[in-house]
C-alpha cells in the first residue's frame, strides 16, 4: 500500500542543510532580546528552521507561554493584545499538528479550533484560512469527507479572495488527497497539478516536493510505472535539496514497492532499508510501522520466513500502539501467511481472524467511501449544473448589457451629430450678424461722411454770409455819420 502524503499547514517549511546555522543564528538574537514581541518572532523563525519533531515543539511552548503571560497584562483590544493573540493563534496551531502526529486526533482538532477561534477575532484571512486546512484535514483522516471538503472550499475561497497563492496551492492538494481518497484518479490528478503549477510558479520547492510524491502516487495505482518512477525521482531530488528526510522516506517506501511489484526484491529492500532508517531517526512512528511491514512483505516473497515474521511482528505491535486499522490489517495478513508457511496454524488463525476483523472494518470505511463518493459526485454534478445556468445568465446580462451599450452609442452619435449642427448653424449666424455688423458699420461711414461734408457747406455759406455783411458795411456810411451830415445841412 502507498503512502499518500498528506500536507499540513501554517507548519514548517523545511530547510537545506544549513538550517542548524540558522537556528544557532536565531538563538543567538533570542538571548539578547529584550522586548517580548521580538522574543516571539524570532521563535518562530526558529520553529520553522527547525525540522527535528523532538526539539521545535519546545520552542512553541516557549512561544506560547510568552503570549499567554503579556495577554494578562495588555490592554484588550488594543494592537499590542492582538498581536500576541496571533501569536497564540499560532503556538496553538503548532500543537494541533503535534497532536496528529502523535495520533491524538480529537486533541489536534481542538487546539485547532483554538486556533480558528482567535484568528476569527482578530480578523487574520490567511490565519482563518490556514486553520480551516488543517480541521479539514482532521475530517478527513476520520473519514468524514463531506465535511472535510466544505472546509477545504472555505479554505480555498479565502485564499482566492486574499490572493495567497500558497494557501491556494495547500487547498487545491487537499482536495486532490479527497478525490484520491474516494479513488478518482482523473479529478486527483487535476487538483494536484494545480497546485504544482502554483508552486513552481512562486519557486517554493519545499512544498513542490510533496506534490510530486503525490502525482506519483496517482501513477502508480493507475500502474503507469514510469511515470511514476518519474515522479517519485523528482520528488526525492528536490527533498534531498531541501533537506525534507520525512519526504525521502515516504518517497523512498514508495519507489520501494514499484521495484517489488515488478519482481525486482534486492532493489525494494534497499529502498526499504534506507526508509526505515530515515524514520527511525526522525522519530517518526507511523512511518517506521510502514517500512517495517514493507521489508517483512519484502522477505515473505524472498520465502525468507524468519526475517519476514520479525518485521511483521514489529509492525503489527507499533500498529496496534498507533491504532492504524489500515498498517494491522497489512501486517496480520502477512503473518498469516508466513504462520501457515512455517505450519503454525495456530497463529496463522489467529492472525487470520485478526485479518477479517480489521479488514470489515475498513470494509465498512470503504462502503462509507462509495457513499460519499456518490454524494460529492451528486454535488459536482449540481454544482457545475449551477455554473453552466450562472454562466447563461451572465451570457444574457452580457448582451443585454451590450445592447444598452449599442443603443447608448447611437444616442452619443446623435448628440455629437446635433451638437455639430447647431454649431454650423451658430457659425452661420454668427457671419450673417457679422456681415450686417460691417454693412452698418459702413453705412455709418457714409452718414458721418456726408455730415462733414453737409456740416462743410454749412460753414462755408455762414462765412460767405459774413464776409458779404462785412463788405455791405463796409460800403453804407454809418447811421451817425448821416445824422451827423443832415444836421450840417440843417
Amino acid at each position: 500500500m502507498f503512502k499518500v502524503v498528506k500536507i499540513l499547514f501554517f507548519l514548517f517549511p523545511f530547510f537545506g542543510f544549513g538550517q542548524d546555522r540558522v537556528v544557532d543564528s536565531l538563538k543567538v538574537l533570542l538571548k539578547s532580546s529584550k522586548h517580548d514581541i521580538t522574543k516571539c518572532n524570532i521563535l518562530n523563525k526558529m520553529i520553522e528552521a527547525e525540522s527535528n519533531n523532538a526539539i521545535w515543539p519546545n520552542y512553541n511552548q516557549r512561544l506560547k507561554n510568552i503570549a499567554e503571560y503579556n495577554l494578562k497584562i495588555a490592554t484588550p483590544n488594543t494592537p499590542l493584545y492582538n498581536t500576541f493573540l496571533s501569536h497564540l493563534a499560532q503556538a496553538n496551531n503548532n500543537l494541533g499538528y503535534i497532536e496528529n502526529e502523535k495520533g491524538r486526533i480529537l486533541t489536534a482538532l481542538n487546539y485547532y479550533s483554538k486556533s480558528l477561534q482567535i484568528q476569527e477575532r482578530i480578523n487574520d484571512k490567511n490565519g482563518i484560512a490556514t486553520s480551516l486546512n488543517n480541521i479539514g484535514y482532521i475530517y478527513n483522516t476520520q473519514g468524514n469527507i463531506p465535511k472535510a471538503l466544505n472546509y477545504y472550499e472555505k479554505s480555498l475561497a479565502i485564499q482566492e479572495k486574499i490572493g495567497n497563492k500558497n494557501g491556494m496551492a495547500i487547498s487545491f492538494n487537499n482536495i486532490g488527497l479527497i478525490y484520491y481518497s474516494q479513488n478518482d484518479m482523473p479529478k486527483a490528478l487535476e487538483y494536484y497539478f494545480k497546485s504544482l503549477k502554483i508552486y513552481q510558479s512562486i519557486g517554493s520547492k519545499n512544498n513542490e516536493a510533496p506534490i510530486l510524491n503525490n502525482i506519483a502516487l496517482v501513477y502508480s495505482v493507475q500502474k503507469n510505472v514510469i511515470k511514476a518512477l518519474e515522479y517519485y525521482n523528482k520528488s526525492v531530488n528536490i527533498a534531498t535539496e531541501t533537506g525534507n528526510k520525512n519526504l525521502i522516506a515516504i518517497s523512498g517506501n514508495n519507489i520501494g514497492n514499484i521495484y517489488k511489484l515488478n519482481g525486482n526484491t534486492l532493489k525494494a529492500l534497499e529502498y526499504y532499508t534506507k526508509s526505515l532508517k530515515i524514520f527511525v531517526e526522525e522519530g517518526n512512528k507511523n512511518g517506521i510501522a510502514h517500512s517495517l511491514i514493507c521489508i517483512g512483505d519484502n522477505y515473505l516473497i524472498q520465502k525468507k520466513y524468519d526475517e519476514a515474521l520479525d518485521y511483521c511482528n514489529k509492525s503489527i505491535k507499533l500498529s496496534k500502539k498507533l491504532g492504524i486499522i489500515e498498517r494491522i490489517r497489512s501486517a496480520s495478513n502477512s503473518l498469516t501467511k508466513i504462520y501457515k508457511a512455517k505450519n503454525d496454524y495456530k497463529n496463522a488463525l489467529l492472525n487470520y481472524e485478526l485479518f477479517i476483523q480489521m479488514r470489515d472494518s475498513l470494509s465498512n470505511q470503504e462502503t462509507k467511501k462509495a457513499s460519499i463518493k456518490s454524494q460529492l459526485k451528486y454535488e459536482y454534478e449540481k454544482k457545475a449544473a449551477a455554473d453552466s445556468v450562472r454562466v447563461a445568465e451572465e451570457k444574457k446580462l452580457t448582451t443585454v448589457k451590450l445592447k444598452q451599450e449599442k443603443t447608448q452609442r447611437y444616442y452619443l452619435y446623435g448628440g455629437i451629430g446635433l451638437t455639430v449642427l447647431f454649431g454650423i448653424f451658430m457659425f452661420n449666424r454668427f457671419r450673417v450678424t457679422q456681415k450686417q455688423k460691417n454693412v452698418i458699420e459702413e453705412q455709418k461711414l457714409v452718414v458721418e461722411n456726408q455730415k462733414h461734408l453737409v456740416e462743410e457747406k454749412q460753414k462755408e455759406i455762414l462765412d460767405s454770409i459774413r464776409y458779404a455783411k462785412r463788405i455791405q458795411k463796409a460800403l453804407l456810411p454809418s447811421e451817425k455819420y448821416i445824422e451827423r451830415n443832415l444836421k450840417n445841412i440843417s
